[in-house]
């Protein structure tokens, strides 16, 4: 066995078997031939993949892995590391989609001729679709040797990562530099003159606290240098079963849809790593920027943001990231997505901006928040400050410039921000100058939940680069706060993409006014410029008037009335006393490879545009409300007696599809299980899936993100008849539950309307 072949922990072999943890235990203790660890420690072994997939095929317990499954666990125990494992499949997926018969080629022989040719295969392919990168990497004349990178703390489903960037070789009169410089990762570094040809692996970024906190250094692209550089022989011999693994699944499901299903579960497995942006907030960005043959986004994380823009033919997409890592992942991906121009580079933008001479159509934005360390004290008088010095606070308003001077004359932005940039007073001179001049278009206030951090409603700001001063500018303002939805539900998506583009394209086409009251407004900037100058949408927006405000809130009150009596009649009869149940248990594990469930989880995509139902939806009983990115991929579409449970959250929740929501496709974080109506009632399936004990013993509590293992839940072996008496109290509990939620929002709503017509005057007070 190689010393750097991959690994898998107790939890990895469980899923690769379909069996719960405990069952990989047993086999340690009852098996004397189950392979030895070889890393890890003593309550978490690693294990070495390849001895435990001949164990598990020799013992007849893996017949039945998936392949993805199969793939991802190669990816997972890769020896250099997730993220090293990710570029070296993106390098071979982009080459099978460019070039297939090549690599049938180089993949044809021993895992030591596939390490040796693929490099040369590479060379060209990653020359013509991302060397167009090179020429115009960071030609920045500022003072690369003084910059120290900014990991960002925000950003695409694209993602930020919350870590810091891989240490590189300092000069030891850089300011701040590591007394103990290692090698930069030969995936993502410019390479030097006698550099270490064995540099340490890319993925060993140690996690960092709040976005608050100041970074560690990192250095920026130089010129000239690719952000992926061409694998050795050597790096990628580890990586050979991988490589074929994933070549395996894009001949089924295609490149791309191969290489997003591995990044989405890298992002899905690394929770606290990165924070997610939902693919409906890109989506809407990328609309209100619409059509454009030139696009910037100079924070990209995983390339959501340039991912969500409309094709077109001769695009050029520009991406810069100050972790190496996600720059490189994004430059394949955009290269996987479309046969746009694709330019990569990896530094701190603000500090080292690879593109100074660019003029872009668009620009979109997920910036850091509330970054101190941004270079407020290297970047005094740099030539971005078109409108004012940025407060070393302010660090939003540095991003919203550098975007403005990006853009070409007449180029529209489309920045994330946080809500405190709207109004905070050492920003309000540059909003003021921003007003003044044209620049800001429209603030748009999101729902609570719109994305993380997702207790506060962050704010949507388009810009445009002023080709000339207005005569009477305007700014729109919208607050789409009234689509928020409950709990964890998240936002009404639709609701808000059509309220927000709808005032848009109005704004745009009249140049104003547009009056919507409670939701969007057409403001004069003379009305902004007073001492605050506060852009906080809903400060400035009339209350919505409903005509016969109290006939409409007798029409609620009766509402809530029969909902009420409704659920008195459904409240369940008195509990009988009986003595605890010894039923013979049987986990959804065995059920399925018994053939009585068929198992399925979410997907990342799908070729029909049909309605998602989202873990929220589930947890909140609502109807499907998300989307997914179109693709190749078929998406797992919902059927009436489907039994739908959510993996993420720790909550005991399962939804039976009816007819009203069958046909929707599953999103991610889901788990379907399809019953044999002949063995399995759903109800039945269903009700001992929520019960919280059973829960607790299924559920993985290593991280503050819980997560629940399905295949390890149990329910009772009964009769089908049984089952059925079950069954029939589990849906009587659920419409139970049902009308109890539809009361609380018919009381929500009415007192809202009330406290609302008492103060405005539109109702009485007696």
């Amino acid at each position: 066995m190689q010393d750097n072949a991959a690994e898998v922990t107790a939890a990895g072999i469980a899923r690769l078997a379909g069996v719960g943890r405990a069952a990989v235990s047993n086999w340690r203790r009852r098996h004397a031939d189950f392979p030895k660890p070889v890393g890890g420690t003593e309550t978490s072994p690693s294990f070495a993949l390849a001895e435990v997939e001949s164990w598990l095929r020799k013992q007849g317990k893996l017949a039945e892995v998936p392949l993805r499954e199969r793939v991802w666990q190669q990816l997972a125990g890769h020896p250099e590391g997730a993220l090293t494992a990710l570029v070296h499949a993106g390098c071979a997926l982009l080459l099978i989609h460019e070039r297939p018969t090549v690599w049938l080629d180089v993949s044809a022989g021993s895992d030591e001729r596939l390490a040796a040719m693929l490099p040369g295969a590479l060379e060209p392919v990653l020359t013509a679709r991302l060397g167009g990168a090179v020429e115009r990497t960071v030609h920045s004349g500022r003072a690369a040797g003084a910059a120290e990178a900014v990991n960002r703390p925000g950003g695409a489903e694209g993602v930020n990562t919350k870590t810091a960037a891989d240490p590189v070789n300092t000069s030891p009169t850089t300011p701040g530099a590591p007394a103990s410089p290692t090698t930069p990762s030969e995936t993502f570094a410019p390479a030097s003159p006698g550099a270490d040809p064995s540099p340490a692996p890319a993925d060993r970024i140690p996690p960092v606290n709040p976005p608050s906190a100041v970074r560690g250094p990192a250095a920026p692209s130089t010129p000239g240098t690719p952000v992926v550089r061409t694998p050795t022989g050597p790096r990628l011999l580890p990586s050979a079963p991988l490589l074929r693994g994933a070549a395996e699944l894009a001949a089924e499901v295609g490149a791309r849809q191969a290489f997003e299903f591995l990044l989405g579960r890298h992002l899905d497995a690394n929770p606290r790593q990165y924070t997610l942006t939902p693919s409906e907030l890109a989506g809407l960005m990328a609309d209100l920027v619409g059509p454009a043959r030139t696009v910037l986004d100079p924070a990209c994380g995983t390339g959501a943001l340039l991912r969500a823009v409309d094709v077109r033919p001769g695009q050029e997409l520009y991406a810069q990231d100050s972790a190496p890592d996600l720059a490189a992942l994004t430059a394949l991906r955009l290269a996987l997505h479309s046969r746009a121009g694709v330019h990569g580079a990896a530094g701190d933008t603000l500090r080292a901006d690879a593109y100074p001479e660019l003029r872009a159509d668009a620009v979109l934005c997920h910036p850091p928040f509330n970054e101190r360390n941004w270079g407020h004290d290297e970047l005094a008088y740099d030539s971005r400050w078109e409108y004012g010095f940025p407060a070393r606070t302010e660090s939003e308003l540095a991003w919203v410039q550098h975007a403005l001077a990006r853009l070409a004359d007449g180029g529209t932005a489309v920045l994330l921000m946080p809500p405190a940039a709207a109004s905070r007073r050492s920003g309000r001179r540059i909003r003021a100058d921003l007003l003044r001049r044209g620049a800001l278009r429209a603030v748009v206030a999101l729902p609570v939940g719109a994305a993380p951090p997702y207790s506060i409603p962050l704010h949507l700001w388009v810009l445009r680069r002023p080709d000339r001063t207005p005569a009477t500018p305007e700014v729109l303002l919208v607050d789409t706060g009234q689509f928020a939805g409950e709990g964890r539900g998240g936002p009404d998506w639709t609701a808000v993409r059509d309220a927000v583009l709808d005032a848009w394209r109005a704004f745009e086409r009249a140049g104003g006014p547009v009056e919507q009251p409670g939701l969007a407004r057409s403001v004069p900037v003379i009305e902004l410029l007073d001492d605050d100058v506060d852009l906080a949408p809903a400060r400035h927006l009339p209350p919505a008037t409903v005509a016969d405000g109290a006939e409409q809130l007798t029409v609620v009150r009766e509402r809530l009335g029969a909902t009420l009596r409704l659920t008195v009649d459904l409240t369940p009869p008195p509990a009988d006393q009986a003595p605890p149940a010894r039923w013979p248990l049987t986990t959804v594990g065995e059920l399925v490879r018994a053939g009585a469930l068929v198992l399925r989880t979410g997907g990342h995509g799908g070729r029909a545009r049909v309605p998602v139902l989202t873990d929220h939806d589930v947890l909140a009983a609502a109807p499907p409300s998300g989307t997914l990115p179109e693709s190749d991929e078929e998406a797992v579409l919902t059927e009436p007696g489907d039994v739908v449970v959510p993996v993420l959250g720790g909550g005991s929740v399962a939804r039976v599809i009816d007819d009203a929501t069958a046909g929707a496709a599953l999103g991610r974080n889901l788990v379907l299980l399809r019953p044999d109506r002949t063995a399995l009632d759903p109800w039945f399936l269903a009700g001992f899936l929520r019960g919280t004990a059973n829960n607790r013993q299924a559920s993985s509590y290593a991280s503050t993100a819980t997560r629940l293992d399905v295949r390890r839940l149990q329910l009772p072996r009964l009769p089908l008849e049984e089952q059925r008496r079950y069954g029939a109290r589990f849906s009587a509990l659920d419409e139970f539950e049902r009308a109890l939620r539809h009361a609380s929002r018919l009381g929500e709503h009415l007192l809202r309307g009330m406290y609302d017509g008492l103060t405005d005057g539109t109702v009485a007070p007696d």
